[in-house]
């Protein structure tokens, strides 16, 4: 081929084929660039993701639990139905949850040993005006304006009741991780005159929305890291694989049962059954007798909560009607 002479065409063709071949060449190197640039994800160096997805599933998984019981024992001890549940699990700075918080609020500081330094409890003062209301005898009534001041001390000495439930519920269900001692150690009512850590440390931000009547508002805990740091190997999911099948132990089996005891229950006798005319209906006097085809040795029914549950037998104690139990219904 030494001897060959290419002609003009034959070059052209020979430098477009080579053209080509550098704009597939460019045009890899272009996707691979952009592949790269996909797998590459933002991070915020103000707000450094300290703890662990695992560790943040974990402290989500614990507070679930911990929102049920200690709603259940918040209902037990207000008489009325509060919900409770779990809003959110997030990491951030100190200082953008302090400034996130209502200025005057319930501050409440925690010593946790053996963990280090303090948590912090924040509670809505539009959900502890109304607690204390029917703390001191008061109903569900939550239509009047809401208050914006500080909690006096007799205040405070009704809210403790709440605050130490809610120790005792916390210290329950950190019990698999780690033997907490928790106690209140001050309340403060404005959140920004504390500083238990620097303002750029991270902290993880427990929220539960919390429900009394017509009363809503949040209930925060917040956990600084430091504090949980030496622990956070603990803090995994292979902690939890017993969590929920835990058996009953007789100190739950007393403590759910003297709860339940003082809950209040709706119980109905049927006597009988029968069906009247209207005329008869609206012509009844006291003193007229509706007559039933029911045996009057026939046990009645009595329903729970419109449960049927028992038999039982008319009769009269101490000169009032009532009625005795005589079986279960199966």
């Amino acid at each position: 081929m030494s001897g060959d002479v290419l002609s003009q065409a034959e070059v052209e063709s020979l430098l477009s084929a080579m053209d080509g071949r550098e704009s597939d060449v460019i045009a890899d190197a272009a996707t691979s660039r952009i592949k790269q640039r996909e797998k590459i994800s933002p991070y915020d160096f103000k707000r450094p993701e300290r703890v662990g997805k695992e560790q943040m599933r974990s402290l989500q998984t614990m507070h679930e639990g911990f929102g049920r019981n200690f709603g259940a024992s918040l209902s037990a001890l207000l008489r009325t139905i509060v919900e409770l549940k779990l809003t959110s699990v997030d990491q951030l700075t100190y200082s953008e949850f302090v400034f996130s918080l209502e200025n005057p609020t319930c501050f409440n500081l925690i010593n946790a040993a053996p963990l280090e330094g303090q948590l912090i409890l924040d509670i809505n003062l539009s959900l502890l005006f109304p607690i204390i209301d029917r703390l001191l005898g008061g109903g569900n009534d939550t239509g009047g304006p809401a208050l914006r001041r500080p909690l006096t001390e007799i205040e405070l000495r009704l809210v403790s009741r709440i605050t130490d439930l809610f120790c005792k519920e916390m210290k329950s269900a950190w019990e698999t991780v780690l033997e907490l001692d928790l106690a209140i150690d001050r309340v403060e009512s404005n959140p920004q005159l504390v500083q238990i850590v620097p303002p750029n440390e991270v902290v993880v931000l427990i929220s539960f929305e919390l429900t009394i009547g017509d009363a809503r508002g949040m209930m925060n805990l917040c956990i600084p890291f430091n504090s949980i740091e030496r622990i956070s190997t603990r803090l995994s999911a292979n902690s939890w694989v017993s969590y929920g099948k835990k058996s009953a132990t007789p100190e739950n089996i007393k403590r759910i049962s003297n709860q339940l005891s003082e809950a209040l229950v709706e119980v109905v006798v049927d006597l009988a059954e029968t069906s009247i005319s209207t005329s008869d209906l609206i012509g009844l006097r006291v003193g007229d007798i509706i007559a039933t085809e029911k045996d009057v040795e026939r046990p009645l029914v009595v329903s729970i909560e419109g449960q049927p549950k028992f038999h039982a037998q008319a009769g009269a104690f101490k000169g009032r009607k009532a009625i005795q139990v005589v079986g279960q219904i199966s």
